[in-house]
């Protein structure tokens, strides 16, 4: 299955829910007027994209329809396609591996899969050649460090661990240590999703970049938000609480091909302007995919 097809079908549901709503806006009006808008609104609302995002792109739908004297809901459908993508070239998509070696610090809420993303990245990038070492910092969740550890041994990465309750920060530290020491490429850096309130869970995050900075003041760093594409507008608070804490550069949406509302990839990007750089459509390691906005849109559409 080809990459296209690939976005597509894990993109069903969605699709399947806006083919009904959205399919009925352009093939049920025979010319561009204010209902249209209003059915074309609420059924971008629908999708997930919040008012906002929604209302923003109506708003530049109707400038467009009027600078380019486009007449028909078909052609209006096109401009629309257009107007999506650029809502969501908001940066770079390629994760910024220009240094070895690289830090992508992963942080989100317990339960978004972000060790799973974690495991599935790492083995993307041993496939690749790539020397991963795995670093497993989220010390507060029993089992994190044992599902890292299995995520290593699948995909051919190492691991640096300490015991359930360690101090998150020296764990890094161990790790960068030895990321030195064994020459690798990347550095994958599990986080805490959930500490007793949101002050020890910044403090905690804090810290840890305190490590990273002093320890690889050269290296290239990423803080890669992990959001679960099925809790709809619910990702979209913790995006903005996560960017206020932890200064997040990209974000991996999983999970979406499980609901019926990927609009959030085009919400996110376009409230945070922190540019999307993978989506899980799937179980495999694979089903992680680089983001592609054209793509995405087309398939979605």
């Amino acid at each position: 299955m080809g990459f296209f097809d690939k976005i597509k079908a894990g993109l069903s549901k969605t699709r399947d829910a806006l083919s009904s709503t959205l399919g009925s806006v352009f093939s049920g009006f025979s010319e561009i007027d204010d209902d249209f808008y209003d059915e074309l609104e609420e059924s971008l609302i629908l999708a997930d994209l919040g008012v906002d995002t929604a209302v923003k792109a109506v708003d530049r739908l109707r400038k467009s329809v009027r600078e380019q004297h486009l007449k028909t809901p078909e052609e209006a459908r096109t401009a629309l396609k257009d107007i999506l993508t650029d809502m969501l070239n908001v940066g770079d998509t390629a994760l910024d591996l220009s240094t070895k070696p690289s830090v992508i610090l992963v942080v989100g809420v317990n339960g978004v899969g972000k060790t799973t993303t974690i495991g599935k990245l790492a083995k993307q990038m041993t496939d690749q050649g790539k020397k991963v070492l795995l670093i497993a910092a989220d010390t507060f969740r029993a089992a994190a460090a044992d599902q890292l550890e299995i995520w290593s041994e699948r995909s051919g990465a190492s691991i640096v661990r300490q015991h359930e309750g360690a101090d998150p920060a020296s764990v890094v530290y161990d790790g960068l240590q030895a990321a030195k020491a064994r020459n690798v490429d990347v550095i994958l850096i599990d986080t805490a999703g959930r500490l007793h309130n949101k002050t020890n869970l910044m403090n905690e995050l804090n810290k840890i970049r305190r490590v990273v900075d002093r320890e690889l003041p050269q290296a290239a760093k990423e803080v890669l938000l992990v959001l679960d594409g099925t809790t709809g507008q619910n990702g979209l608070i913790q995006a903005r609480q996560f960017q206020q804490i932890a200064g997040v550069t990209a974000i991996a949406l999983t999970k979406l091909d499980g609901t019926a509302k990927g609009g959030i990839v085009i919400a996110v990007a376009d409230a945070l302007q922190i540019p999307v750089k993978y989506i899980g459509v799937g179980e495999k390691a694979d089903d992680l995919m680089p983001f592609a906005a054209r793509d995405f849109v087309e398939a979605l559409i």
